[in-house]
């Protein structure tokens, strides 16, 4: 069955289906020996001869959906230079090749999904798709509503505006708890929003991605997700 290069590329878990439109457009990719520079080019997974920047493409296997309650300590990564426990290590019994579909730094933990389908993982990591990541923070001090209402609307960072936000208070004084919810995912982007209006973070989680949730997960626990909700995901409408 033929189909686009880029979709053949992203199923096969290697890459994000935009990177593999870059990967096409820069001529890393071979179709039958000949190099393919048009993003329209078809292909036929079962019998086409597909090279990515020299390696031969691998058909994508069994599609593998994992969730993992990540705790604090492990870098979100498939290795690591530094020799860090990675989110891999926490992962027993699982064939091929997986990686995470976005990010949590070191220190912080909660719900993280690691799969072999390139595509879900753009969907999950795009603010195009607009799929909600919900976070509990601990913060120094208590928001005064003015504040609240400008990290809500969307700050300023490295001279870009982020995407407007939901905050709700949870328990407010001297450390106060705040649940945030954002269909934007840039670097450290909770704990650099709060520390941007003095109010730094000491303690972070993920505990709800779009339809999924962190019930029944200790932390270090992982579980396959549900043929339900990778549809939700796949087709997320809000």
């Amino acid at each position: 069955m033929l189909e686009r290069l880029q979709k053949i590329i992203a199923a096969s878990g290697i890459t994000s289906r935009r990177k593999a439109e870059e990967l096409i457009l820069q001529g890393a990719v071979t179709l039958n020996g000949r190099t393919v520079t048009k993003l329209g080019t078809k292909a036929d997974p079962e019998s086409d001869h597909i090279k990515v920047s020299g390696k031969l493409l691998r058909g994508p296997g069994r599609p593998v959906y994992l969730l993992l309650n990540k705790p604090r300590g492990y870098v979100t990564t498939v290795s690591d230079p530094l020799k860090r426990p990675t989110v891999l290590d926490l992962i027993k019994g699982t064939k091929g090749r997986i990686f995470p579909a976005g990010r949590l730094d070191l220190q912080t933990s909660g719900l993280l999904v690691l799969t072999n389908d390139g595509e879900l993982a753009e969907r999950l990591t795009t603010t195009a798709y607009r799929v909600p990541k919900t976070y509990h923070a601990k913060v120094r001090g208590m928001l005064d509503p003015k504040t609240l209402k400008r990290l809500e609307k969307g700050i300023t960072l490295d001279r870009r505006k982020m995407a407007p936000c939901t905050i709700l208070a949870l328990a407010e004084g001297d450390k106060s708890w705040y649940e945030i919810t954002l269909i934007e995912g840039r670097y450290h982007h909770v704990r650099r929003m709060f520390e941007a209006v003095g109010h730094p973070v000491a303690k972070l989680s993920r505990v709800r991605i779009g339809c999924l949730t962190a019930k029944g997960l200790r932390l270090g626990q992982f579980r396959n997700l549900r043929p339900g909700e990778v549809q939700r995901l796949k087709h997320w409408k809000g």
